[in-house]
Parts: structure tokens; sequence; C-alpha cells
């Protein structure tokens, strides 16, 4: 059996598993049709798996800068912090963009702006390290501004993603469609490591394949979009339903400014406080998810099973954390997402401080995976389902954007300071030199868990449901 035939085969198994609890819970009856329920499906899967490979198309800078000899962990971690950052202040633009123009349009951009930066890094790639062209300032700048573009396009994908789902599913179906969105980040995040490492090792002289490929396969879903995504289930001959977010009760009157959007959201206590948790999200899950690879290789662990399965691991906790998390918000706790993301965070915390503690134990990968579990799933909680409700449908752009803008921000942050802490050349094969590593992390993972605690009780308020 071909190697990545293997590695994808438990992820299909579970996915397999999860459909079959799914089908077997108790159904949330809301009046859809048959018709409908096919109809929707063939909408969120095609944009579902667009999202993921756009994860395929930005993580891949991992294994590239690896396979490029030239580039250490301080050029990772500068490449990685722009990309973040453009990312973080994209919404600025990107989510009014795509309230106005709609969730189809712009994941549209995000698939051919992403497979074309990605073809530009690609070729990059392959006139320095195949024809020794020495770019005028020399590589890092150059792959770092290739690298934000693509990570501009990038911000449209979950402001896309969420935005057309907040007009096909109700507030009471969210919960479980939010650990679907975890689904598909992790993924790509396999997609991003795994499927990348296979193709440096399958083509070890040939790095810029790494980008190649990922083009190739996001112009596939740009075209499978195009023929099959719909902004609306009215665009689609059915009818149009109240979702029950805090849009409920706005239809008619004249649209608000992009600017008006803005500061409504900055002025929701509720919205502001889940925009500081995904900060702390993002510096916590890019700080495991990048870091650890240079981390096994540094110290010799790369043979290890967590090294050598590290995308299909964080896929497969990444997915049980996300529909654990989904259906816990929907069946337990009534549609709420802050009880949720604080029993996950509490889990974050507990993983970081374990690193700090077993840093150098040769199984602190574990410890990484159980944090990836529990990130996944507040990720999805509060990027994929708590900025719909409380953004409300008509406003998902704009709070999908800050919300996950402060993702990237975080990212950022994090790689930036991480990518210098870290200790360089013979310091890094000691283990106990990384300590830095989760020391840059604890605090962190504290301030986020406080944070969550004070949604706990937050639920979405739309005029309807004011006026009661």
């Amino acid at each position: 059996m071909p190697a990545w035939l293997s590695n994808l085969l438990p992820i299909v198994l579970l996915l397999g598993a999860i459909a079959i609890v799914l089908s077997r819970l108790p159904k949330i009856e809301l009046g859809h049709s048959e018709a409908f329920k096919r109809r929707r499906f063939w909408n969120w899967f095609p944009l579902g798996l667009t999202y993921a490979f756009l994860y395929f198309g930005r993580y891949n800078i991992n294994e590239a800068t690896s396979a490029i000899k030239a580039l250490d962990n301080a050029a990772f971690g500068t490449i990685f912090a722009v990309g973040a950052w453009v990312y973080g202040v994209s919404f600025l633009v990107n989510g009014p963009l795509t309230d106005r123009l709609g969730g189809r349009l712009t994941i549209l951009i995000a698939a051919v702006g992403s497979a074309g930066s990605n073809v530009l890094m690609g070729g990059l790639v392959y006139a320095v390290v195949s024809q020794g062209f020495v770019p005028p300032g020399g590589l890092v700048p150059w792959l770092s501004v290739l690298y934000g573009l693509n990570m501009y396009f990038q911000s449209f994908g979950a402001v896309s993603i969420v935005k057309v789902n907040a007009a096909w599913f109700h507030v009471r179906e969210r919960g479980v469609q939010g650990g679907i969105f975890g689904i598909l980040i992790s993924l790509g995040i396999y997609f991003g490591y795994d499927w990348s490492r296979m193709i440096v090792r399958a083509w070890p002289g040939s790095p810029w394949l790494v980008f190649f490929v990922p083009a190739a396969v996001l112009v596939c879903a740009f075209a499978a979009d195009l023929f099959l995504v719909r902004d609306s289930p009215g665009d689609t001959g059915h009818p149009e339903f109240d979702v029950g977010d805090a849009s409920s009760g706005e239809a008619g009157g004249p649209e608000p400014t992009a600017r008006q959007v803005f500061v409504k959201m900055i002025k929701n206590p509720v919205i502001m406080t889940i925009v500081a948790i995904e900060f702390c999200t993002g510096f916590l899950r890019n700080g495991v998810m990048s870091w650890y690879p240079k981390f096994a290789k540094a110290v010799s662990l790369q043979d290890d099973f967590v090294s050598r399965n590290w995308g299909l691991l964080l896929c497969v906790f990444g997915i049980v954390g996300g529909m654990f998390a989904g259906i816990i918000s929907d069946r337990v706790f009534n549609s709420r997402r802050g009880p949720v993301a604080s029993v996950l965070f509490g889990g974050i915390t507990v993983g970081a401080i374990g690193m700090f503690f077993f840093i150098e134990q040769p199984w602190v990968g574990w410890v990484l995976v159980f944090m990836a579990l529990n990130y996944v799933g507040v990720h999805g909680m509060l990027s994929g389902t708590a900025s719909a409700d409380f953004g409300g449908r008509k406003n998902t752009g704009v709070a999908v954007g800050i919300i996950d803008g402060f993702v990237y921000l975080g990212t950022g942050l994090q790689s930036l300071i991480v990518g210098r802490v870290l200790p360089q050349g013979d310091l890094a094969k000691n283990p106990a030199n990384w300590i830095s590593w989760p020391t840059a992390m604890v605090p962190v993972a504290f301030i986020g868990l406080y944070l969550c605690t004070r949604v706990w009780n937050a639920r979405p308020q739309g005029k309807a449901a004011a006026a009661h």
C-alpha cells in the first residue's frame, strides 16, 4: 500500500465513525426538506474542501523552508510572521468585502489568488535552488513578500466559508457544523504537513514542488466551487429561513456601511472577548504546529512516531476535538459556545504546563498532540461558529474577519518571538535548551482560559428575540 494511502486510511475510518455517530444522534428538527439537505451538502462540502486545500497552500511553507538548507529557524519565523500579520490586518478590507460580495465570490478569489501566489513562490525557489539565482537582498525578504501576498488571499478563506454557511445553517445546527469546520482545518493541516513532507521526500532536490502541487489542487477546487457553491438557499430555488442569530429580525431597511458594522462589532463585549481569546489561540496553536517538527529534527526525534506522523496525528486528534466541541455545544450546553471553549482551553493550559516539565522527554510530542485536540475545538467553536452567532448572518464577514484576523496577529507575534528565543546551531540539539518555547506559551494559556470563562453564558440576541 502506498505511504500516502496508508496515512489517509485512519482519517477515512475516523470520519466514517463520526458519520455513524452523528447519524445516531437525535435529530434537531427545523423543517428542512430532504432535497434542501442534499443541496446544502453539495454547497458546504466543496466549499469546505477548498478551505482545507487553502491550508495545504499555507502550511507548506514549513516543509519548504526546512528543505531549503540556507534558511534557519529565524528565517522561517520571519517569513511566517510577515504572512500571519498580513493575514491578520487583511480583515479590515476582506471582512466587509465578503459581506458585500458574498462568500461564493470571495472563496473563488481566495483559491485562485493563493494558487497564483504559490506558483510565484515555487518559481522563485526553483530559480534560487536550481538555477543559482541570487535575489537582491536575499531569499528571505522575497519569500516574505510572496508569502504575505499568499496570506492576503488566504484571509478570504475562513470569512467566506462562515459567511456562506451562516445563511444555510440555523444557530441550533451550527455547533456540529463548527465541529465540521474543525475537521476541515485538521484535514488542511494534514495536507500542509504530511503531504508536503511526502513531496519533499519523493523529490528531495525539488522543493519548489511543495508550492506547485497545492497550486494545482487549488485550481481544481476553484472549478468545483464555481459550479456548485451558492451564497444562500434562495440562489438554488430553496426558500430562505430565519437562522436565529444576531441578524434575526433585521430584514429590510437600509444596509449599514462597513464602518457602522465595524463599530457595532467592536462595541460588542462578547465579540471583543472572543477576539482576545482567539489572539491567544493563534499564539498557542501555531506555537505547537510550527515548531514541533523543527524541534524534533533538531533533537534527533525526526524518526519518532509522532514526528513521522505529525500531520496525521494533528488531523486525527483535531477531528476528535472539533466534533467533541460541536456535539457537546449543541447537545449539552444548548448551543452555547463559552462553556465548550472554557473546557478546551483548560486542556490547552494543562498541555502547556506539561510541555514545560516534560520538554526533555522523548514522548513530549504526545503532549502537543493533546493540545491540538483542544485548540482545534476552540477555534472551530469561536472563529467558525460564535463569529456567525454573534455577528449575525448579515455581518458575518466583518465578525469573522475581526476574530480570525486576531488569531493570526497572535500567530505573528508568536512566530517572531519564538523564532528568536529558540536555540540555534549545536545548542538546539539539547532539548533542555528549548525551555523558552513552553515558557512563552504558559502565560498566554492562562490568559485565554480566564477570558473563556467571561463568555460562559453568552448567547446571540437578535431584534426578534430582544423584543420579547
